[in-house]
């Protein structure tokens, strides 16, 4: 649906208003959408098209319910892509179509610049399309429910991906050697040309061709060293059809391109909250509106206790860099003072806020914001605190209120997402061909009913036993799938 006069008139505002703050954005693209639809999209990611797959139908479900029973509602939603797409429900009032497009502005300013964004695909609309005609056409050769069920296996393994490749000039895994084409040197019988296709055909090919990959694995070492791409080291060796590698292909590109997102959820949307007050309190919001925007503020920028708002803390945190580099709270002369009265006078009036603010935008995801810029100062105004599972009360209770433990706390759930850190270390464990992981152990254990899951899920693929070595109880032990039973025992 088409903009209204009205609303093309606020968009045009907004995006001057954007533009003489400095914000550098992709053009943005506003879309006028029903819930109903809204809900559709979100479903999808906040794509228009995707592949067939049960879990976009349940994940609208879900959203219809809590929207129609008022437990949710959608207000902002935009895709990262050259021109950025944006949705505006027809049913919100003036004043929230304004905010939106405001936050919008400033999600895409933080799309288009900052550093872990870069690598990423700027026409993935289009690449989400493809996607969705690829599958198609696959459950059409091989069936809807075989395609459907390797579907899920893959996004089961999603998040094993390694977050730092995308910045590595040379892949971490060698090139195929050519010499060892299996076409080339096993099992190709001699023939006249167009005898091909009768002498060597493609199956007895693709099967020799698997053979000499088996002989090779067991002949060296692979990988030669440790692998974080499991997804990519599955594409390679795993022994897969060629439609099974451009499931596990389309799964691995669009979690990398999702993938950004996850590692700057508190600045992305305390960069665009940050804007959209700016914009909204300074230049755009009329006195009529004022109190509608309060209301819709405070249920977005709401952090009840025991609660993370990645809103609240990313809007905050920026305003607070931005009033200590305007007053100068940095360097050597100020983490020397030691004088507490001085400290909280403190004002050479450096007035560089507003450049290191789009400075910290630009070169930063949200473990470097956190172990960067959060201070004891700033956990006591936001009132963060370490809080745990209290089994005898059956509640959540404060554990602690220490600055380190805070710290801590919050870097351990934001250190690549929350997900252990796993390697592939040799595809031909005890020399019997099968696929040994190691749990990079950082003091938090394996949930073992993911374990046994993931562990299953991967022996589907590698079509052999899976292991994994990783701690239980301080201790070292080694956790096995054979495909039929899990099996746990020490080292």
């Amino acid at each position: 649906m088409s903009l209204t006069r009205e609303l093309i008139q606020h968009r045009d505002q907004i995006r001057r208003v954007a533009k003489s703050y400095g914000l550098d954005f992709f053009e943005v693209i506003f879309e006028l959408l029903s819930g109903d639809q809204i809900n559709e999209i979100a479903a999808y990611g906040g794509f228009p098209a995707r592949y067939p797959h049960w879990r976009f139908g349940m994940e609208y479900e879900q959203l219809k319910k809590s929207h129609t029973y008022g437990l949710s509602k959608i207000y902002e939603l935009v895709i990262n892509n050259d021109p950025a797409i944006a949705y505006l429900q027809v049913s919100n009032e003036e004043v929230d179509q304004k905010l939106v497009m405001a936050h919008v502005y400033g999600h895409s300013d933080f799309f288009k610049n900052n550093i872990f964004f870069a690598h990423t695909n700027r026409k993935m609309v289009d690449t989400m399309a493809n996607h969705g005609t690829l599958v198609r056409r696959l459950m059409d050769r091989h069936g809807q429910t075989k395609v459907e069920d390797f579907i899920d296996l893959a996004l089961s393994l999603e998040n094993l991906i390694d977050p730092h490749r995308v910045f590595l000039e040379t892949p971490a895994l060698p090139p195929e050697d050519p010499e060892e084409d299996a076409t080339a040197v096993v099992g190709r019988i001699k023939t006249k040309e167009y005898l091909e296709s009768f002498v060597n055909p493609p199956e007895f090919l693709e099967a020799q061709r698997k053979k000499l990959e088996e002989a090779s694995l067991r002949r060296k070492k692979v990988p030669e060293r440790p692998e974080r791409d499991v997804l990519l080291f599955l594409i390679r060796y795993a022994p897969l059809e060629r439609w099974q590698q451009d499931i596990l292909e389309l799964v691995r590109e669009e979690a990398y391109y999702f993938l950004p997102q996850m590692q700057t959820k508190i600045m992305n949307e305390g960069w665009a909250s940050y804007w959209h007050t700016k914009i909204m309190t300074e230049r755009v919001l009329q006195a009529s509106e004022v109190i509608d925007y309060a209301e819709k503020c405070a249920g977005v920028f709401s952090m009840p206790p025991g609660h993370f708002n990645p809103y609240k803390v990313g809007l905050e945190l920026f305003r607070d860099i931005e009033r200590r580099w305007d007053r100068g709270q940095f360097g050597k002369e100020w983490e020397d003072c030691d004088d507490y009265e001085e400290k909280l006078h403190w004002d050479t009036r450096a007035g560089k806020g507003k450049e290191k603010i789009f400075e910290v935008r630009r070169l930063h995801n949200d473990v470097t914001f956190i172990d960067t810029f959060l201070t004891p100062d700033f956990c006591d105004r936001a009132q963060l605190f370490v809080h745990r599972y209290n089994e005898r009360t059956r509640r959540r209770e404060i554990s602690d209120r220490d600055f380190n433990a805070v710290k801590a706390q919050l870097l351990a759930g934001l250190t690549n997402h929350g997900n252990p850190i796993i390697h592939v270390m040799d595809a031909n464990f005890e020399n019997r061909g099968e696929l040994l992981l190691a749990h990079d152990f950082q003091g938090m254990e394996l949930d073992l009913n993911y374990a046994r899951a993931t562990l299953g899920n991967l022996q589907k693929i590698w079509s052999r036993p899976v292991h994994i070595h990783t701690y239980g109880d301080e201790k070292p032990k080694l956790l096995s799938h054979d495909g039929h039973e899990f099996k746990e025992r020490p080292l």
